[in-house]
């Protein structure tokens, strides 16, 4: 704390806190600017990838992910350049105002992906429903009154959305590892803990414009040459990536020292577990929703025996893989322990153990999300590639010469892998939230015993010397209420997709009474862009206090022990859910496009128009909300909530053992954010305004 002179706690702390609330709008800032300029990026793109398709396959796929980079570069360097100013400014105080940084990207974030999420799910939902189920017209028929809503809805969610998830999951993982950082600094008097994470950012970077070069195809080609070229791309890039980590230990660690603290290799190990973390999370979800494993051709077989099935064979598929990705990150927590817990230093005691331990699991969530340039070009990727399909799709809409077909199936190939690239960075990113709530789990410990030990509280009866026992009841209570949440988020974001596409539903079903698929009228497409935006908009508000609300009140009204137990709760349970979620999704959507990928034959109920593609309509109907909603939306809020604990935890330690009139305000604060959250809870379950609609009507028509 020598950056603030002679300056009392008292002014110290208020300095921090002004900081860190410029810190937040600086977050929330930048977080706000990935997500616009990376849906301009995407718009500007669609209509250039279309074109490119006429010519060759390699420049499609060429154009479509490089215009992906360009946000993954923004994402990476407006991380960067947030951290690095702060640091600068802040000195040694940095971490406690990076939380303000991490917390108003996450908010935002959270924003970002819930009404996204809604807004495209909505317009996709409603649009294949009546359009592709009820009228039998093509995906992105221009006299599909949703069809641009749909498209619109593609950049919202997939590029505005996903952009600031990473953009967060970037803060949020160097966040925690600079606070873990900080605590080793008071442990080993040394400054590496806290700058070699920043290093390891500067190496991302460069790493990723290496492999974004190597990301390349033929002329002609098949979806899975795509796959291939993108995977090149990631693997080149991490490779090297981990042979920088090493040379950057070795010239910047390679001290006496720190070897008294288990030499210098310790730290680049850490974040290479991280970058192959992400390797084998982008092969097991391949896997799982890629359209040349078996897992997605098992659903699309299903599609033989109806929707059902084919329903059933998805949520068993994702229920599957959901145990191996929780598998791999417990792995990667073991290798931070083996790493870091083999430190062989007298001085160090069991609570400085611990510290390192979660110190290793945030340097591998550091490593993890390393590649983010490589991760968001992967991402945009996907929607860029849908919307040049259906673009495409509406431009040549009747055409049936060669030149034209080819492209067309070029841009399905690519749409199919954008689909599974999607899917992919969908699972880094909820590894990424696991590993940076663990680790955020980790600061919560440090910052209650600060607490604790500023109020005088002895070292045994600190938090982190204890750790949180789950034979307590009030936090085995904790962590039930924990491990409930993300199931309640999820269900109010897929009920919250499900009013809007009713309506959506309705809409279109209106227009095409009034003749617009025989184009006696033209099709209004701003009444479902419109419908969809006001459902976003007034949506995602309840969801996300019940993110923000939930830790506040756990905390208050069953301590700081409790809320711990809440955090692992919700890391366990959401992690699990959102891999389902997300996979499930992926899954039923690939197998709709292999079905659409068959030759049009009704009399063998293969190809478009047939009861098996009907079937994958569904499947791929209620897996929208799935993998573009809720999944995605869980991972923003499992971090919204590990911030506001960090936050809050210092709080609730200084007023715990309140009395008078100190204890009647903290209950009043409380009772209030209790009501609040009653509210959001009670506007998430309204019913769907078409059934409202419904009711209304019918007796008219009596």
């Amino acid at each position: 704390m020598e950056r603030f002179g002679n300056s009392s706690p008292d002014q110290v702390r208020l300095i921090i806190g002004f900081a860190r609330a410029i810190a937040f709008v600086m977050g929330a800032g930048f977080s706000l600017a990935v997500g616009r300029i990376g849906m301009r990026m995407a718009v500007e793109a669609n209509v250039r990838v279309a074109s490119a398709s006429k010519r060759s396959f390699g420049e499609a796929l060429r154009i479509a992910y490089r215009a992906g980079t360009v946000t993954g570069m923004l994402t990476d360097g407006l991380g960067l350049l947030g951290g690095t100013i702060i640091f600068m400014i802040l000195g040694i105080a940095a971490p406690d105002a990076l939380l303000g940084f991490g917390f108003g990207g996450t908010l935002l974030a959270l924003f970002m992906r819930v009404g996204g999420g809604i807004f495209t799910k909505a317009a996709d939902v409603g649009a294949d429903l009546v359009g592709k189920v009820e009228a039998g017209i093509p995906e992105d028929d221009p006299r599909n009154p949703a069809v641009i809503a749909d498209l619109v809805g593609d950049n919202v969610g997939d590029c505005a959305g996903m952009a600031a998830d990473i953009f967060e999951s970037y803060e949020v993982t160097i966040v925690s590892g600079l606070i873990l950082g900080l605590a080793l600094w008071h442990i080993t008097d040394r400054l590496e803990w806290i700058i070699f994470p920043l290093m390891v950012r500067g190496i991302g970077v460069f790493s990723s414009i290496i492999g974004t070069y190597f990301v390349k195809a033929g002329k002609t080609g098949k979806s899975e040459d795509a796959m291939k070229a993108i995977f090149s791309g990631f693997l080149t890039s991490a490779v090297v990536s981990a042979a920088l980590f090493f040379i950057a230990g070795f010239l910047y660690l390679s001290t006496p020292e720190m070897s008294e603290w288990g030499g210098w290799w310790r730290l680049p190990m850490a974040v290479g577990v991280g970058v192959l973390l992400a390797i084998v999370i982008d092969r097991l979800t391949e896997y799982f929703t890629g359209t040349h494993a078996s897992p997605v051709n098992e659903v699309k077989k299903a599609a033989d025996t109806g929707p059902a099935t084919l329903i059933l064979n998805g949520i068993s598929l994702g229920f599957e893989s959901s145990v191996w990705s929780v598998l791999v990150i417990a792995i990667t927590i073991l290798a931070s322990i083996a790493i870091f817990g083999t430190i062989d230093n007298p001085s160090l005691d069991a609570v400085g153990r611990s510290t390192f331990i979660l110190y290793g699991v945030a340097m591998t969530g550091i490593g993890m999300l390393t590649l983010t340039g490589n991760n968001v070009a992967m991402d945009s990727f996907g929607p860029i590639s849908d919307n040049a399909n259906g673009i495409g799709e509406m431009a040549w809409s009747g055409k049936t010469d060669k030149e034209t077909k080819d492209a067309q199936q070029i841009m399905a190939d690519l749409d199919a892998v954008g689909n599974t690239t999607k899917a992919i960075t969908k699972g880094v990113a909820i590894g990424s939230a696991v590993i940076a709530a663990v680790s955020l789990f980790g600061s919560f410990l440090v910052d209650v015993s600060r607490a604790q030990a500023s109020l005088g509280t002895p070292l045994s009866e600190q938090i982190q010397a204890i750790g949180i026992r789950v034979d307590v009841p009030q936090v085995f209570v904790g962590m039930l209420i924990g491990g409930a949440l993300p199931w309640l988020f999820s269900s109010f974001a897929i009920q919250a997709v499900s009013r809007a596409a009713s309506l959506i539903v309705l809409e279109v079903r209106r227009q095409f009474k009034l003749g617009v698929l025989e184009g006696k009228v033209k099709p209004d497409y701003a009444q479902a862009v419109e419908i969809s935006t006001t459902a976003a908009q007034k949506e995602l508000v309840s969801l996300a206090l019940l993110g923000i609300v939930t830790p506040i009140v756990v905390g208050l009204f069953l301590q700081v022990e409790a809320l711990g137990g809440f955090l692992a709760g919700i890391i366990v349970s959401g992690q699990l859910l959102a891999v389902f979620l997300n996979n499930s999704g992926g899954a039923w959507d690939n197998a709709k496009k292999l079905i659409e990928d068959e030759p049009k034959d009704p009399a063998k109920n293969l190809g478009k128009g047939s009861e098996r593609h009907k079937a994958g309509v569904v499947g791929d109907t209620v897996g929208d909300p799935f993998k573009d909603t809720a999944g995605p939306a869980l991972n923003p809020m499992i971090k919204v909530v590990n911030l506001v604990a960090v936050i809050i935890a210092p709080i609730v330690v200084q007023y715990a053992g309140a009395t008078g009139v100190t204890q009647f305000v903290v209950l009043a604060v409380g009772a209030a954010l209790l009501g609040l959250l009653a509210w959001a809870v009670m506007r998430s379950k309204a019913p769907a305004p078409s059934m409202i609609v419904a009711e209304e009507v019918k007796p008219k028509n009596k």
